[in-house]
């Protein structure tokens, strides 16, 4: 048992300790403080209003980029300095050469909790990623994705016959389509047979019950959080894990609306792990990581990571490609000069598979497709779905620049002494528009560029063309040989245009960069376009 005087002393070194741990975070942070920035509209809420409630994703990433170059600080509630982020050489020692020494912060790893489960590889990080993404790794072999390629063109040509069907029945004659309805719908049922080899439905019913659990889950949830939220966030770092975890029963909308998406998406994951018929092959692509398993623990999934996995996938496999297509459309609504160079191309190749007497393409044959696949690529860098990681380092660092930035002395420096703890923003937005790397059209749509330039920039970050859309290194997403046919078979059937009433789309800044008809946000996401046969 403790005397008092063992007890006095405990509290003198506890407090000591809290000093010094201040001190050294408040010197070592003297760098930071050097940096420039945009000057604080508050000291309580620091950027973070500004930052979430802008009007479309990267208008203030964009500004403020040209003024301070691709590192700034800036200032998050109570006034705690952090950095905004789009230097290639400092995203590249963040997300490759430092791997988990850089780790999610505590909000996005909550958040992908509470939409992806408790084990989802989004939610995950440091060990449990590395361990996870290692089992996972014999399912996404480039032979396996292109495997899939015959049931992508399946239910993308079954998309179009019930395109053809509504056009023809006139119900969608002279009126705007929302064309992202429709590719999540498709996009739903291409997941659902390939990670569970099950057909959800969703094209042939609109109310399937899991398009309507993630329908409009970010747009409803993420945006525009209340001040109130952004202060409770911001203590989420200094809350024990097991307490952070309980954040999700909150009766506020955020988590409402999670708790209730997740409930039913691991229902019916879980009911298809229970089905004896499937014990060994719930999942397509696990089959290849059951095999691979060992009888060591530590290298097999139990149910419970199986099913934040599959949750992951329903997610990650349908509403990120739907929401790349719709962009990819609404671009090429507005370039028909490049929308009818690409039907050229299709149209060529497709003459080549008919004197072969093939019915339809083959992985070579969409490879050969040059304009299409940097056109995809194009869309991915203009507009990246996931427009922004947060990173914290475990450690003391030095980040490398690649473009020296101006200090608030006058001095140019070339690196930047981080302190362990530090929030760093990576911008992807930023990073995907930057003239160095991109050239001086980078804010515009020109997927030549993928043609002509041999290489983009000085430093490679991205894994796919230098792109940052689906992140880097260690953590990086794989996989968009979906996109390109769905593409192939719409750009072939129909012609794209702008509705004559055209509404302003925006990029609603809701954790994915989702789009919405500026004034009529109440309804959701959407991407009202022209549909026309051919």
């Amino acid at each position: 048992m403790l005397s008092d005087m063992d007890g006095y002393l405990i509290i003198w070194l506890l407090l000591g300790l809290g000093i010094i741990t201040v001190i050294r975070r408040y010197h070592a942070g003297r760098y930071i403080r050097k940096l420039r920035g945009p000057p604080s509209p508050s000291v309580l809420f620091g950027h973070m209003e500004q930052l979430s409630h802008q009007g479309s994703v990267g208008v203030l990433e964009q500004q403020w980029c040209r003024e301070y170059g691709t590192v700034w600080r800036m200032k998050g509630c109570l006034s705690e300095d952090f950095l905004m982020i789009a230097d290639p050489k400092a995203l590249q020692y963040i997300l490759h050469k430092s791997g988990y020494h850089f780790v999610k912060g505590a909000v996005s790893v909550q958040v992908g909790r509470e939409i992806n489960g408790e084990s989802g590889l989004i939610a995950v990080t440091g060990s449990d990623h590395a361990r996870i993404r290692k089992i996972m790794n014999p399912a996404f072999t480039s032979g396996q994705l292109r495997s899939f390629l015959p049931l992508f063109r399946r239910s993308a040509q079954k998309l179009g016959r019930l395109w053809m069907e509504d056009i023809q029945n006139g119900s969608q004659i002279g009126q705007r389509m929302d064309v992202l309805a429709w590719i999540s719908r498709c996009t739903l049922d291409v997941i659902g047979e390939v990670a569970f080899d099950v057909d959800c439905g969703a094209l042939d019913d609109t109310v399937n019950p899991i398009m309507q659990a993630y329908r409009n889950m970010f747009a409803e949830s993420v945006p525009y959080p209340s001040r109130a939220t952004l202060l409770f966030r911001s203590i989420w770092p200094y809350l024990p894990d097991k307490l952070l975890r309980l954040v999700k029963y909150l009766p506020t909308r955020d988590h409402i609306h999670f708790r209730r998406t997740l409930d039913k998406i691991e229902g019916y994951a879980s009911s298809l792990v229970q089905e004896k018929t499937r014990a060994v092959t719930v999942l397509t692509m696990i089959r290849s990581v059951r095999a691979n398993a060992s009888e060591d623990p530590k290298h097999r999934l139990s149910d419970v990571e199986m099913i934040s996995q599959m949750s992951t996938f329903l997610l990650a496999g349908h509403e990120t490609t739907s929401n790349s297509m719709s962009w990819l459309l609404y671009e090429l609504a507005r370039h028909p000069e490049h929308q009818a160079l690409l039907r050229q191309e299709i149209r060529a190749v497709r003459a080549r598979v008919a004197e072969r007497g093939d019915s339809d393409f083959s992985v070579s044959d969409m490879d050969s497709m040059h304009l299409v696949v940097a056109t995809i690529k194009e869309i991915l860098r203009l507009h990246p779905i996931v427009y922004l990681y947060v990173r914290v380092p475990t450690r003391d660092e030095v980040l490398p620049l690649a473009y020296p930035v101006t200090n608030v002395d006058g001095e140019t420096v070339n690196e930047i002494p981080i302190p362990s703890g530090t929030n760093l923003y990576l911008s992807i937005w930023t990073y995907n528009r930057l003239p160095q790397i991109w050239g001086p059209d980078a804010h515009e749509f020109n997927p030549s560029r993928f043609l002509t330039q041999e290489k983009m920039g000085e430093t490679y970050v991205g894994v796919t063309s230098n792109l940052m859309t689906f992140g880097a290194g260690l953590q990086a997403c794989i996989g968009l040989i979906e996109i390109q046919a769905i593409l192939v078979e719409l750009i072939e059937r129909f012609a794209f245009a702008t509705p004559e009433d055209m509404p302003e789309i925006v990029q609603l800044p809701a954790g994915l960069a989702t789009p919405i008809v500026k004034g009529e946000e109440a309804v959701g996401a959407q991407m009202p376009l022209q549909v026309t046969p051919i």
